[in-house]
């Protein structure tokens, strides 16, 4: 770790994490998260203005106790990084308008990023730095994603996604129907272990001939595997639950790991990074190992840990901006909620202006009027 790498501080809220981490080049100093999923468990799901609220509550805190957790001052740093989107709108006002603020008062360049590119970043911490281009699978609860990343700071190309329920979607709603609570990734994971994942045959979406070679479809399978599950019951049946759970997770694990070697294969990609919040999931990560490995690709999968929202994802694309004298944001940075990832980062407003898209902002706020 060089004292002249960029010291940066990221501030990840565009879901019900409250995430705070330090970084200084690709060294990982401190990684702060407060989270409000207890919260959000009673509902079955994230409610939006409830993730706001503890948003609100926690940034103070966490960001004093990544300062101290790093050993650094705020005014050390070289810049403050914050996810401007895609995400929940109000949550990420929160984390823009704080990151604003500590940016104005301290003197600091802004940089605001994209939530999956951070993912993608967040390896160089654990593995260094990203190779170039980067072929990454982002898996979570809203994205289900194959990107090709030529520059992560400047040019992020989707080869495919979702057209309906992402992966972790699917794992939330398949637990709730088996009464497994929320989230669900944890535990299908930790009751797949215990049945045979090929007790059921479910299907496999979006992988006949004629279909899209990188896009994911889990909302028949979802379909499918709830059917299943109250023909048992409408029998008066025991449902099995952990093969279900094991069947489940196959069907999932398969199609992702499938689709992500042959997008390396057709694009002569080495290698395969693997992020976002399911890439934590144990079976994931050995299918991926596994034909990676037959393949003759390198796999990258972050600790479990950064592989869900954390602000140290954050920083790291920050950093690495800072690295690579990419433009920094201004004081009218909004929150977007459906920024592309196509836009790595949101460079100062001259350049907005020239490259406006029509995605849904969130109002935008001057300095004049948020520190007056």
């Amino acid at each position: 770790m060089a004292a002249d790498e960029p010291l940066v501080l990221g501030i990840e809220t565009s879901c019900d994490e409250t995430g705070v981490g330090i970084v200084r080049g690709t060294t990982l100093l401190a990684d702060a998260v407060a989270s409000s999923v207890d919260t959000h468990a009673r509902f079955g799901g994230v409610v939006p203005e409830i993730a706001s609220r503890a948003h609100l509550e926690a940034m103070v805190p966490t960001i004093e106790r990544a300062l101290k957790d790093a050993g650094v001052s705020a005014r050390d740093l070289d810049g403050i990084a914050v996810t401007s989107g895609p995400g929940l709108a109000g949550a990420l006002l929160v984390g823009v308008s704080a990151a604003k603020a500590y940016a104005y008062a301290l003197g600091k360049p802004l940089y605001g990023v994209n939530h999956l590119a951070s993912h993608i970043c967040v390896d160089q911490l654990e593995h260094g730095p990203l190779p170039e281009p980067t072929m990454a699978l982002l898996v979570s609860g809203g994205h289900s994603s194959l990107l090709l990343a030529p520059d992560i700071t400047a040019d992020v190309r989707p080869l495919g996604a979702t057209i309906d329920d992402a992966a972790g979607e699917a794992f939330d709603k398949i637990a709730r129907v088996l009464d497994l609570g929320f989230p669900g990734g944890p535990v299908i994971d930790r009751l797949a272990r215990e049945g045979d994942p090929k007790a059921i045959a479910f299907p496999r979406g979006l992988t006949g001939p004629r279909d899209a070679p990188y896009d994911f479809s889990f909302s028949g399978l979802k379909t499918s595997v709830a059917r299943w599950i109250e023909a048992k019951r409408a029998a008066g049946e025991e449902v099995p639950v952990r093969d279900v759970a094991a069947s489940f997770q196959e069907a999932v694990v398969d199609v992702l790991t499938r689709k992500a070697v042959r997008a390396c294969k057709d694009e002569g990609v080495d290698h395969l990074m693997i992020g976002g919040g399911v890439a934590a999931n144990s079976r994931l990560r050995a299918l991926a190992q596994e034909r990676c490995e037959r393949a003759g690709i390198r796999l990258r999968v972050p600790r479990p840990k950064l592989c869900t929202d954390n602000g140290a994802m954050v920083a790291a694309l920050g950093a690495e901006m800072v690295a690579r004298n990419r433009l920094p944001s201004d004081l009218e940075l909004s929150a977007d909620s459906s920024l592309p990832v196509t836009e790595p980062h949101v460079p100062g407003v001259a350049h907005a202006h020239a490259h406006s898209h029509d995605h849904d902002h969130v109002h935008e706020i001057s300095k004049d009027n948020l520190y007056s």
